[in-house]
């Protein structure tokens, strides 16, 4: 008697379904299926998927406390920090909307950059804090006036250093690399800073998509003219011939210049060549909301989405934008967030901090939602940083910076940990992240931030 062993292939994560529209190819993505996985029992062993990273950004910080200097400290209770340090701790009352997903924070951190003396101002908390947070560095001290509020980054904030990191894509990145959200289109300034969270470099901002709708279409829309995309590709191969050979005649800035415009030329030709890939998940075309609350699981559910079919692995999420103007009216809150803040109103500016936190859990909420079949959530594939852009917005102290690292990153991260550093270096958090993500990082921060250590307790 013979027996006869049968052995499926694997499919391969990123398999599509090819067909045609209008002579040209498509190509449909699929959800993680359980032919795509090892074996369960190799599978067990390894979380499915690469991981993702996220960044959840709040404005105006967190209710002020004696952490944050003496003035503050003259009668309001911290409501942040939990009483315990290590794994297991009790959330604090701010904390408690994001209790079922263990998250696990960092207290007591704050900047180590140097405040160069000239042009003054640089150290207001509204910049060097929300600068340090999201780049390891300083503001660029050219260009800084601190009357107007003009400024922008050093460097590229953290979600863009992973977007374009070797080490994170390597050499086959996703259609996007990363994607750019907000909620509220309140501001305290329409130019610059005020705007935007995600930089690529000095004055090169990514606009948050807020309308749900374009956010939408920017998904899964399948372009109406895929002819015309290819001919569009076939001219960038063209102009890049081209400029080749104009490349020779050129001096040496203009030959940086010239590669620098190659390079995003060629960013375009991959966009373009992806374009028609799609996923079948979409969910229905949503609606817009004033409502925070709404309009942040709307957006949460199409950035899930997104997550799964390997649309990309990065985004940011602007909740609201720096020293926001919003309205919470909703919580009774007569005046915008800012001015609450500066008026001293603190019970005002507690209210806001839990509701900001209800959607932070939102967010979270959508991303557990989805599993794949060995029964892993996106949440457990991710490491979503939250953080605002100082520690409170009384007096824009930079002490007691809130750090929520959420998820388990493939197993890489330890959830459910309060790590507690009075006066340590925020970049900590960095080296930790990329960490985390399998990205080499010897050390990480600039001008006085640079540290070789990371958050010991949370990095596994």
């Amino acid at each position: 008697m013979s027996f006869f062993h049968s052995k499926k292939k694997r499919l391969g994560r990123r398999t599509f379904l090819r067909g045609a529209v209008g002579g040209s190819a498509v190509a449909l993505g699929l959800p993680l299926l359980d032919a795509m996985l090892p074996s369960r029992t190799a599978a067990a062993e390894d979380l499915a998927g690469d991981p993702l990273f996220g960044l959840f950004y709040w404005a105006n910080g967190t209710p002020w406390h004696a952490g944050h200097g003496a003035e503050q400290g003259a009668g309001p209770a911290d409501l942040w920090t939990p009483a315990e340090t290590g794994p297991g701790y009790t959330p604090s009352e701010l904390l408690a909307p994001l209790a079922a997903h263990q998250v696990s924070v960092a207290t007591g951190l704050e900047p180590h950059t140097e405040i160069p003396a000239q042009p003054p101002g640089q150290g207001d908390g509204h910049m060097r804090g929300f600068m340090v947070a999201m780049t390891g560095d300083r503001i660029r001290p050219e260009g800084f006036d601190h009357p107007s509020h003009t400024l922008t980054a050093l460097r590229p904030t953290l979600d863009q250093y992973i977007a374009k990191h070797a080490d994170f894509y390597g050499d086959a990145p996703p259609r996007f690399r990363s994607l750019e959200v907000g909620i509220s289109g309140a501001r305290f300034h329409d130019y610059g800073h005020w705007n935007a969270i995600s930089y690529n470099g000095p004055d090169a901002q990514n606009p948050a998509i807020m309308d749900p709708a374009q956010l939408y279409a920017k998904l899964f829309n399948v372009p109406d003219d895929l002819v015309a995309l290819g001919r569009r590709a076939r001219l960038i191969d063209a102009i890049h011939d081209d400029a080749k050979g104009l490349r020779q005649r050129l001096g040496s800035g203009d030959r940086q210049r010239l590669d620098d415009h190659l390079d995003h030329l060629r960013e375009i030709q991959r966009r373009l060549e992806l374009t028609s890939g799609t996923c079948e998940l979409a969910p229905a075309m949503p609606a817009d909301s004033s409502d925070v609350l709404l309009k942040t699981a709307t957006v949460a559910e199409l950035i899930a989405v997104a997550l799964h079919c390997d649309l990309t692995r990065v985004f940011s999420f602007m909740l609201t934008s720096p020293a926001t103007t919003h309205s919470f009216a909703n919580l009774g809150v007569p005046d915008g967030m800012h001015k609450t803040c500066h008026d001293g109103a603190w019970e005002n500016v507690r209210k806001i901090t839990l509701y900001q936190m209800q959607a932070f859990a939102l967010l979270l909420d959508a991303m557990a939602a989805i599993k794949d079949p060995m029964e892993n959530s996106l949440l457990d594939r991710a490491l979503v940083y939250g953080v605002s852009e100082y520690g409170e917005g009384w007096k824009h102290s930079v002490k007691e910076m809130p750090v929520v690292l959420a998820g388990g990153c493939n197993g890489a991260i330890n959830r459910g940990v309060h790590v507690r550093e009075p006066g340590g270096n925020l970049c900590k958090v960095h080296t930790t992240i990329l960490r985390a993500l399998g990205i080499e990082c010897p050390s990480y921060g600039f001008n006085g931030a640079e540290t070789t250590e990371h958050l010991t307790g949370i990095l596994a």
